[in-house]
């Protein structure tokens, strides 16, 4: 039986890596003289066929595309390299739909400690839970490649992002884009790709294409470019420091034109492999039938709802809603048959019609605004005194609170070790969080940790504000933004009520900051599919986000860009309509500023009273150990106590930060109490001093040079110019006074160096006396010299 089992293994084995995919059927021999027929595994056709590779000169460098060698099983396999970073993504899709009624994609993106040659830092030594780089990448990628399914593909699908090797040099991040497009087109999944990605940097006025780590730190651009064929953009993210218009739109230009050299290369390899898409059991579309009876029933009452401006989010969605059930009904009557899909779909089939035709065709929208203007909006700061700055943003019904808080610069963010030397993340001493409650859109849910979705908008208003930040503030900031009511754009609404916070909080940010969401509505050609006519919305509500085909938000100031993300619906759109959304909002931006300076123009010039408060303390190296005490005892007995924070700039130089002005008065006096017996004169070298015994022990006698004085020892051979054993031997007795010798400071531990012994030879002297001062400055005051008499 042993041999048996062995002898099957090795079979099945050699099966796994040497069978032959263009067989229909596989066979394999049994030693019982069985035969045991296996299917071919689906995906095998870009599987286990010849590998192939691709290089394509993107910015001045060659980026090498290939598949057919690494994970062979999924339906799509890619390896993209650039340098020495390499990332591989895989593509699945189930055969079988999904219960879900919508795209059901997955996109994760994990960064490997092995691919940066670490291993990672916590207690199981190995990778976890997502971060934020990771989950914000996985964003990226997700919103470059879902507008390009088939609609109503609804059918499980996962992109697995794999780094490979990682150089230090060149961010893996738009390769893990690349590599995700070229996956799903090498594979037989449904997707109207490929696309291309590339990083454009912008270094002393000069564009770069995919930058090295060291360029963008000094770039003032960082932007990401999803292109489709033909100059199309699917998807824009992008941080800037405060950059002019003019260099923005250049940038996007530039970078769809690299683009197109990516999708070429994609497209050959395509060509190579003799790609053939699956056929899939059913798209989940609203059958015409079924729309054209919708329409007749409800075509008037949706129509009469969305030209009435009376209506807000609630008492509109609650209107619809009650058409949606009565036309249901009548449908499900009509059509017995129908699946609940078909119903639901339908009616919305025909209220999207109608919200877009409004739109296109009578250049109406649902409040009754024009295509270009902003909803009310109102600005508070201040709201609450005790906070460090709080501002509260009203724009339309959507309502943000945002406050600011500061810390000790111990405080900032801490990058791992991996997101370090995988994507060069470090350490940030400002950070905005975003919370979205389920209160917010008037809905019951639970109340967790952070979702991908709130990460993402966070992400996107705190880069939007960074920019201004000085970098040299003395604190930590976060920015929380609550979002308390939403009907559309709460990120952008973070972004100027942040602003807000920031001036009320007396930060002194170089400018203010808004930012405002622009939709779009198209009207597309039925036979090939291109934008026949299309209208731009300013200030976008959650139903024209809803039902529109693009979500472009950009923040900026007065000067220039500092953050822009842009979200599509449709397969790409022209550069022309990119530029205009541009022009649209950066006039809509500037009148968002005006408003907002009508409430706070500038910074304030100070802090609030009850903001915290950094001091530093001047400690010579001689009293370090009396101030920190053994093992750091006095330092952790005050930041218990008080709630100070210590931190140590410099050899001498501590920085004490106190949350509140209290708290810091109370670190004086903890200091003062534990430096009252210690004092620091300036002694002067050679100088002979009267000197009081303290203690007597066998190594020698403990004096005191002024009353105050921590005693120090004077050993037994310093003490005579004859070697003793212990001090009685020269009548020495605690209390006594005696002459010694100043020869400075010990180099390596600052002790005083003192010597009674060198004064038994013959020599003029002159004697000191010392009054009382003090060693450890709150402040950095300089110490007062002493005094001497001869």
């Amino acid at each position: 039986m042993a041999a048996t089992t062995s002898c099957r293994r090795v079979a099945l084995g050699g099966l796994a890596v040497g069978g032959g995919a263009a067989a229909r059927w596989r066979r394999l021999l049994l030693p019982d003289g069985c035969v045991l027929r296996l299917a071919p595994a689906r995906g095998a056709g870009a599987g286990p066929g010849p590998c192939r590779t691709v290089t394509v000169e993107v910015g001045g460098r060659k980026m090498e595309l290939s598949s057919g060698k690494l994970a062979r099983f999924a339906d799509g396999s890619a390896v993209v390299q650039l340098g020495d970073t390499a990332v591989m993504v895989t593509a699945v899709s189930k055969t079988k739909p999904s219960a879900s009624q919508f795209m059901p994609l997955v996109v994760d993106y994990r960064q490997k400690a092995a691919a940066a040659g670490r291993i990672p830092t916590n207690y199981l030594r190995r990778e976890l839970g997502s971060t934020d780089k990771e989950i914000l990448t996985s964003r990226v990628i997700d919103r470059s490649i879902r507008p390009l399914f088939p609609v109503g593909y609804f059918y499980d699908t996962q992109i697995l992002c794999n780094l490979l090797a990682v150089d230090g040099v060149n961010d893996p991040d738009v390769l893990a884009i690349n590599g995700a497009s070229a996956a799903l087109a090498l594979s037989d999944i449904p997707w109207n790709g490929p696309i291309g990605a590339v990083r454009v940097g912008l270094v002393d006025g000069e564009t770069i294409i995919n930058p090295t780590r060291k360029q963008m730190s000094s770039s003032a651009l960082n932007l990401v470019v999803a292109g489709a064929p033909q100059n199309q953009v699917v998807m824009l993210e992008a941080t800037a420091e405060n950059i002019l218009q003019q260099d923005f739109c250049h940038a996007i230009k530039v970078g769809v034109k690299h683009t197109q050299q990516i999708i070429q290369g994609i497209q050959q390899l395509v060509k190579e492999r003799g790609v053939v898409k699956r056929t899939v059991q059913k798209l989940f579309v609203a059958p015409e039938e079924i729309v054209e009876c919708a329409k007749k029933l409800a075509f008037n009452k949706i129509y009469a709802v969305f030209i009435d401006s009376s209506y807000d989010k609630i008492s509109r969605d609650e209107a619809i809603n009650k058409i949606r059930l009565e036309t249901e009904e009548q449908l499900k009557e009509k059509f017995p048959e129908a699946e609940p899909y078909e119903i639901m779909e339908s009616f919305n089939v025909v209220s999207k019609d109608i919200f877009r035709n409004l739109v296109l065709n009578e250049y109406r929208r649902c409040d009754g605004r024009d295509l270009t203007a902003l909803r009310d909006i109102k600005c508070e700061v201040n709201m609450f005194k005790m906070l460090h700055g709080s501002a509260l943003f009203q724009r339309g019904q959507t309502q943000v609170l945002c406050t600011v808080t500061f810390d000790s610069i111990e405080s900032s963010v801490k990058s791992d070790l991996i997101s370090t030397a995988v994507s060069g993340i470090k350490d940030k001493n400002f950070m905005l969080h975003y919370e979205f409650p389920p209160y917010a859109t008037n809905e019951i849910g639970k109340v967790t940790g952070m979702n991908r979705r709130e990460l993402g908008h966070g992400a996107l208003a705190e880069r939007a504000l960074k920019p201004i930040i000085p970098q040299d503030f003395p604190f930590t900031i976060r920015v929380t933004s609550e979002v308390l009511e939403s009907n559309g754009s709460s990120s952008m609404a973070s972004a100027c009520g942040g602003s807000l916070a920031l001036m009320d909080a007396g930060v002194p940010v170089s400018s203010a900051v808004a930012g405002v969401a622009i939709g779009l509505i198209t009207k597309c050609s039925q036979e090939k599919g291109d934008i026949e006519d299309y209208r731009l919305l300013t200030d976008i509500l959650g139903i024209e986000d809803y039902y529109g085909d693009m979500d472009f938000k950009m923040a900026g100031t007065n000067k220039g860009i500092t953050a822009l993300q842009v979200d599509l619906k449709l397969p790409g759109i022209p550069i022309k309509i990119v530029m205009e959304a541009i022009q649209q909002a950066t006039a809509a931006k500037r009148e968002i500023l005006q408003i907002m300076n009508q409430t706070l123009a500038k910074p304030r010039p100070n802090r609030k009273e009850s903001g915290p408060v950094v001091e530093t303390i001047h400690v010579p190296l001689s009293k370090r150990l009396r101030f920190v005490g053994p093992g750091a005892y006095n330092l952790k007995k005050l930041q218990a106590q008080t709630g100070v924070t210590v931190s140590q700039l410099d050899e001498e130089t501590y920085s004490v930060f106190a949350p509140t002005p209290s708290a810091m008065n109370e670190a004086r006096e903890f200091i003062q109490e534990i430096c009252k017996d210690d004092q620091e004169v300036n002694l002067e070298f050679g100088a002979v001093y009267t000197a009081t015994i303290t203690e007597i022990r066998d190594s020698g006698v403990m004096i005191k040079l002024y009353p105050n004085m921590t005693p120090v020892l004077l050993h037994n051979s310093q003490l005579d110019q004859r070697k003793i054993k212990h001090p009685s031997a020269l009548g020495l007795e605690v209390g006594q006074e005696i002459q010694v010798k100043y020869f400075g400071r010990d180099p390596t531990d600052g002790r005083m160096r003192l010597s009674r012994k060198i004064l038994q030879s013959p020599a003029t002297t002159v004697l000191k006396t010392l009054s009382d001062k003090n060693s450890i400055v709150l402040g950095g005051t300089v110490p007062q010299s002493s005094t001497s008499s001869q």
